[in-house]
């Protein structure tokens, strides 16, 4: 069964990298990553050893003295991460590797779009593809797992949108998003767009939590909507509505799961295989995908598994066991901590 460090892409990595700018509480994780590597974390602004691959989160920009043709990895979280937020420094269950860009970086291939558009996925691994999706879908399962409140879709509504609501200063709508950078801005074109439907906003839970500013005019988004909803699980609204029109949000991807339909006003990595309806074509992917070929590539093959119990790289589906165990433990509880710790963000380090 491979996971995303048993396909080849990390088979010629540097025996020593540089883990770059990485915060501390993050350093048990990438070593989780990494086992038989020597690690070196550097401080930003410190220099860089001159030998070695280096390590960036996300798109961070290569430290200076970084020579052309380095071995650059960058990280990421990945898309089955936690119960709770990143924001809260909520330890991941998933983590990206990318050793060409990420996964919601338009401008160029990444290393998930290049196992999407080449990959030859035999039966047996969309099969298990298949199972792994439909598990989490039965499961209710999400990126972040949160949200206890019920939502009732509405007698009377024959089409219903939900429009999920993104950090407007987040990487994927920076290098992911094109025509439409702001919230606001896709409410509006879908409200425009149809108008006969019941268009749902879903606020992004580290704008709920505000530990993330609000977007550009979305506190007035029932201007262009017939409901906002706050504390709702996403799993349930993607049960009840009829399709999801994004930006670039993963939520697109989790309603693909689901067999809803999706619109993408943006491009983000799970557009424009054939699985989406795109107002923006993606010229470089041109292969078309099966959904759980798709799910294949991203769930299967791209994201590394991190154990909780063991500290160890696992399976997807290990993974997916630890997950279920965490989420049921922790159902209908906030922990005592969480809002000491929201309160400590608020107040010292400010809504970014």
């Amino acid at each position: 069964m491979p996971t995303g460090m048993e396909v080849g892409r990390f088979a010629a990595l540097p025996a020593e990298l540089c883990i770059y700018a990485f915060p501390r509480w993050k350093w048990p994780v990438v070593r989780q990553c990494f086992v038989g590597h020597t690690l070196y974390f550097i401080q930003a602004g410190a220099p860089v050893p001159p030998a070695g691959g280096v390590v960036l989160w996300g798109r961070a920009p290569l430290p200076s003295g970084v020579q052309e043709g380095r071995v650059v990895l960058r990280m990421e979280d990945g898309f089955l991460r936690s119960v709770g937020l990143g924001a809260e420094l909520v330890r991941p269950m998933s983590w990206v590797v990318d050793t060409r860009g990420m996964y919601y970086d338009t401008t160029q291939p990444s290393d998930l779009e290049v196992i999407l558009a080449g990959q030859d996925f035999s039966t047996s691994l969309v099969a298990r593809a298949q199972a792994l999706r439909q598990r989490i879908v039965q499961a209710g399962l999400t990126k972040y797992n949160l949200g206890a409140q019920p939502w009732a879709r509405p007698a009377h509504a024959r089409r219903v949108i939900l429009v999920p609501g993104q950090v407007e200063s987040d990487a994927s709508i920076a290098f992911g998003a094109t025509d439409l950078q702001h919230n606001m801005a896709l409410l509006r074109a879908v409200r425009k767009a149809n108008p006969e439907a019941y268009v749902l906003y879903k606020s992004h839970p580290d704008v709920v939590a505000r530990l993330r500013k609000l977007g550009q005019d979305e506190g007035h988004a029932q201007r262009w909507c017939d409901e906002v909803v706050a504390g709702v699980g996403m799993e349930t609204l993607l049960d009840a509505v009829d399709e999801v029109h994004v930006l670039t949000s993963l939520a697109g991807f989790e309603a693909l799961l689901r067999g809803k339909a999706v619109t993408c006003y943006g491009q983000p990595f799970y557009a424009g295989w054939g699985l989406t309806h795109d107002i923006v074509p993606h010229l470089r992917r041109t292969r078309r995908l099966q959904l759980d070929e798709l799910v294949a590539g991203v769930l299967l093959l791209y994201p590394l598994y991190l154990s909780r119990a063991n500290k160890r790289l696992v399976t997807p589906e290990q993974a997916l066991d630890e997950l279920l165990a965490w989420k049921a433990r922790v159902a209908g509880k906030t922990p005592w901590w969480q809002e000491i710790y929201r309160f400590f963000l608020r107040r010292f380090i400010g809504v970014r």
